[in-house]
């Protein structure tokens, strides 16, 4: 089984969401079909068959999130090296062709976060940008088209 890098924050909110599973959501869903089976016939029973859809659904988030727990590798961020682009730290590029500059934080697969600046690195750009120096130039293809970017700073904070 092949480990999944991870920080230390990202492997405690996967802990979290699944603590949340097991003591919050199952129970309250355990509840929610006992109130619907005392309804009567469970045959016509929109309420109890939501409710066991959710019950699924729940149980397959917690197999999921133990999996993640179980494959996680934490990586220590403390004393991170800069002179390289490297797991947990920030990225700053520039486009060739645009002059758009974007900042993207390398994360592993369970804590990536487009909407964050957060990538993963085994996404094409984090791909591309593992091991790079400032002042490397990246060729990426991507939906749009290949795009080219420079690499103008790396940091261990944002």
């Amino acid at each position: 089984m092949e480990k999944v890098p991870i920080t230390k924050a990202g492997f405690e909110k996967i802990k979290k969401d699944l603590d949340t599973i097991k003591n919050v959501s199952i129970p309250e869903n355990v509840r929610d079909i006992e109130v619907a089976r005392a309804h009567g016939d469970i045959s016509e029973n929109a309420e109890y068959s939501a409710a066991k859809e959710r019950q699924s659904f729940l149980y397959g988030k917690m197999q999921e999130l133990e999996h993640q727990l179980a494959v996680s590798n934490i990586i220590n961020l403390k004393g991170l090296n800069t002179e390289k682009a490297v797991f947990g730290c920030y990225v700053s590029l520039e486009d060739i062709d645009s002059g758009e500059k974007i900042k993207f934080q390398l994360l592993g697969p369970y804590e990536s976060d487009i909407n964050q600046n957060k990538i993963s690195v085994t996404s094409p750009i984090g791909k591309a940008l593992i091991g790079k120096q400032i002042g490397s130039e990246i060729s990426v293809k991507t939906p749009g088209g290949t795009r080219n970017f420079e690499v103008i700073n790396i940091s261990a904070e944002e």
